[in-house]
């Protein structure tokens, strides 16, 4: 009985799991973080662009309509 619990204890594979499993955790938790700070100034960048084909387009349009 004393044998199987010294072979417990000396085991570290469930460590090793627990420990990486840990790891991913915290790189998932920081690429999200990444994610959604990058995605506010992605949106700000598009929103941008669009706002300035959409003037062009109506600039365009108004030089067109006026020969």
């Amino acid at each position: 009985m004393f044998k199987f619990f010294n072979k417990l204890r000396k085991d570290e594979k469930g460590a090793t799991a627990i420990e990486y499993g840990l790891i991913a955790a915290l790189v998932s938790i920081a690429a999200i973080g990444a994610m959604g700070a990058m995605g506010g100034e992605l949106r700000n960048s598009f929103a941008t662009t669009s706002a300035a084909i959409s003037a062009g387009n109506s600039n365009s349009d108004d030089g067109a309509n006026q020969q």
